[in-house]
């Protein structure tokens, strides 16, 4: 598992050259209905055990929560599953609207 920045993570997403990662928010169900990553895929993270294997384990997947903690834990989890490719968004969703995007909902 490798650690991703709000920053560096925005710059990728705009690089047409780079494959676009998969982007895994495992809050919880009334946390992404306040604020999500366009294009991400919700799996809450009590579900990650039971439905990893809808996720492909070649793909870059970035694992994002609300500060960090819950996706480093889930992130930890995928990669003892094999899965090769694997960030986490350092800081979640509450760095994404401090270091790139100011109009990001806050809770």
């Amino acid at each position: 598992m490798q650690h991703i920045r709000a920053r560096e993570l925005a710059d990728w997403l705009a690089d047409d050259s780079r494959p676009k990662p998969v982007l895994l928010d495992v809050r919880e169900p009334w946390e992404v209905e306040m604020c999500s990553l366009p294009g991400s895929q919700a799996l809450p993270m009590h579900l990650v055990p039971v439905r990893c294997n809808e996720l492909n384990e070649n793909d870059e997947i970035v694992v994002i929560c609300h500060h960090g903690a819950r996706s480093m834990q889930v992130a930890m989890f995928l990669e003892r599953k094999g899965f090769a490719s694997l960030y986490n968004l350092t800081g979640g969703v509450d760095a994404w609207a401090g270091e790139v995007d100011p109009n990001f909902r806050r809770y």
